[in-house]
């Protein structure tokens, strides 16, 4: 059997980030740091670190900064060169080196679904990665490294799945598990198969806990249904629905990955990130960590200018 190898993955990008305003008036939610790193270049790197080649990033209106990031910024690379700073030249160097990143553009904002069409021509009739960036994977093995391996196994899309509590699954697409198949994902793999999709359910309503995070492995037949998916939840072009009619056609599996997921498209989900990947941080961590106990001690009555 002939095996198509995943080379190009998919980053929407065209959101507005209304959850971060003001913060994201004049900047694209993306380009926001965690430490002293755009979330956006975590994914980036997740995909060059899975064996991905090619990258498409899909954006809106607003959003030239993230294009400006990843491309050649010659006049601070000579004004380090002229100082000597070989070490933060290597570093704008590298960003630029990182994967070949193609961009398109989605002209209005109809959902998930449609921005993924977007990318339709560049994909061609191969299978690719999707990778969410309001979703930041802390793993030994990148996440999608993990996707892919199953991939490669079972030659069929691949959707990375958590359990999540009851009261959280209409803020995501649940999937239903083939019945008995996730029971001996526990005792012998990872995955398990997928029997159909709902997208944001009621908690009376869905199918499992089991819920769709940001990271897929989508085979080339989706871009049909696409086209003739209608809006969905919240008047939107879900993938979550072009997904359930996928898996009528062809099988699909769920994988429990390991890692830390922090959903840096929520605030607190954003602090949580920033906070973890500070404490990991080699040249700050041991002074936050203590900063952090002293503020702890404090009651943080000497934060936000409190006395």
């Amino acid at each position: 059997m002939f095996q198509k190898k995943v080379k190009k993955a998919v980053i929407p990008a065209a959101g507005w980030g209304t959850r971060f305003l003001p913060a994201t008036k004049a900047q694209p939610k993306e380009m926001l740091p965690i430490v002293d790193k755009p979330a956006i270049q975590y994914t980036v790197e997740e995909a060059m670190n899975s064996g991905i080649e090619d990258i498409i990033i899909v954006t809106g209106k607003n959003k030239r900064a993230i294009e400006d990031h990843f491309d050649r910024a010659v006049e601070l690379e000579l004004v380090l060169k002229e100082k000597g700073d070989e070490e933060l030249l290597h570093l704008i160097e590298d960003i630029t080196n990182l994967v070949d990143i193609h961009y398109v553009r989605q002209k209005e904002a109809l959902g998930l679904g449609h921005a993924i069409y977007c990318a339709r021509k560049f994909i061609g009739d191969e299978p690719f990665a999707v990778l969410l960036g309001d979703d930041l994977i802390d793993a030994d093995v990148p996440c999608l490294r993990q996707l892919l391996d199953i991939y490669e196994e079972r030659q069929a899309a691949v959707l990375a799945v958590q359990e999540v509590p009851d009261q959280d699954v209409s803020r995501y697409g649940i999937i239903k598990p083939v019945e008995g198949d996730h029971n001996n994902c526990n005792n012998n793999s990872r995955y398990f198969k997928v029997e159909d999709l709902v997208e944001k359910p009621a908690a009376v309503d869905a199918p499992s806990n089991f819920a769709v995070i940001g990271r897929y492995i989508i085979t080339p037949e989706i871009f049909e249904i696409l086209g003739k998916t209608g809006p969905g939840a919240g008047g939107e072009i879900q993938l979550t629905d072009a997904l359930r009619e996928l898996a009528r056609i062809q099988p699909i599996y769920a994988c429990l990955f390991s890692g830390e997921r922090y959903d840096v498209g929520d605030k607190l989900g954003f602090l949580q990130a920033t906070v973890m990947y500070a404490l990991n941080n080699a040249e700050l961590g041991t002074s936050f960590r203590q900063f952090l106990k002293d503020a702890v001690q404090n009651g943080g009555e000497r934060c936000c200018g409190k006395k």
